[in-house]
């Protein structure tokens, strides 16, 4: 046993900058998607709106995002969550979504993550005595999400599902004209974030086994001709009026107990590791809107890069501005991998981080 003389000093932080707080961080990951959360040292974020605060945070503090997400700290495919007092009355927290390019409107695999890191860390109260489950209201850029833990004696498990804002189909069988591949087939949906989804076999890809260079290659052709031949508009907000990646799918929409894998490539050409929590949110709402599915038929969605899954299905018609819509109910498992202290130092060229092409 140790005692209190033979314990190991709590760990000191290196020589940095004192003018620069340390970035204090929680990794977790959720199918292979990592999510760094931030715990301290982010300046705080103005603005009277989540919106206001996404747009500040973007303007203001994006060598934050930097230093988070790029190298040397991060890598090309890092994921981060700021958390943000919400103006909505029904919320327990507010979230901003970075990644190498940018900050999102959406991402399930994170909400899945924060579902258990919030009732763990505290920032909500644990459910009473005996509950199975606790519920977690997340202010979203896009909107309110409800988080679904599953705990006992008020700590989680794992396993987490989430309702999805109003899920709508913006365009079905868009003919897209995509350099090397001639007119395509593309469908346009949004699940908090608007994706275009494509059969890889219609680019001569197998979803399952290509390389994912080409995969990458591929998609973000598709991204690319789609932003140039079609105007993403959303109802509600601007602010979510833009094209967040491309879907490559196996092109097994029809109902099937069996999975259903996909790939998606988002920002600037980042890769998900997971089935994309968003993305299935999107995918369910289309095949819904195809007659492909029912409510309440539970879809087992797989992501060909790590083969990790997550469940979906519609549980309830919705609107959203004058779409059809469906609330969609996401389901998966999300892991703690570590913490961390990010510190800089004034003299470093490349203190708020770079990144490979």
């Amino acid at each position: 046993m140790q005692t209190a003389e033979s314990r190991p000093a709590p760990p000191r932080l290196p020589p940095h900058d004192p003018g620069t707080p340390a970035l204090s961080v929680v990794d977790m990951h959720t199918g292979g998607e990592p999510l760094r959360i931030v715990l301290a040292g982010c300046p705080e974020v103005a603005g009277p709106t989540l919106l206001a605060k996404r747009r500040y945070m973007r303007q203001h503090l994006d060598h934050v995002r930097r230093r988070l997400v790029h190298e040397p700290r991060g890598h090309r495919d890092m994921y981060a969550a700021v958390l943000v007092p919400s103006e909505l009355p029904g919320a327990h927290l507010g979230v901003l979504f970075l990644h190498n390019e940018g900050y999102s409107s959406m991402c399930g695999h994170a909400v899945l993550a924060l579902g258990r890191f919030a009732l763990d860390f505290g920032l909500v109260a644990a459910p009473p005595a005996g509950a199975r489950e606790a519920r977690v209201h997340i202010h979203c850029p896009c909107g309110l999400v409800a988080a679904f833990v599953e705990c006992e004696g008020g700590r989680s498990l794992g396993p987490v599902r989430f309702h999805s804002v109003p899920a709508f189909v913006l365009a079905a069988d868009l003919l897209v004209d995509v350099p090397g591949h001639g007119k395509v087939v593309v469908d346009i949906a949004y699940g908090g974030a608007f994706y275009a989804f494509v059969s890889a076999e219609k680019l001569g890809l197998d979803v399952c086994s290509a390389k994912t260079r080409d995969l990458v290659d591929a998609a973000s052709t598709v991204t690319e001709a789609v932003k140039a031949q079609f105007k993403i508009t959303h109802p509600e907000s601007e602010d979510l009026a833009f094209l967040y990646g491309t879907i490559l799918t196996d092109g097994k929409d029809a109902y099937s107990e069996e999975p259903t894998t996909n790939l998606c490539v988002f920002a600037d050409e980042q890769v998900d590791r997971s089935p994309t929590g968003s993305g299935v949110t999107a995918r369910i709402a289309l095949q819904y809107h195809k007659g492909l599915l029912e409510l309440n038929q539970t879809r087992a969605f797989k992501s060909s890069a790590t083969g990790s899954v997550f469940t979906g299905k519609a549980v309830r018609e919705a609107k959203c501005g004058d779409f059809n819509a469906v609330i969609v109910e996401v389901s998966g498992r999300a892991h703690y991998t570590g913490t961390a202290s990010f510190t800089i130092e004034d003299d470093d060229p490349l203190r708020d981080g770079f990144l490979l092409k």
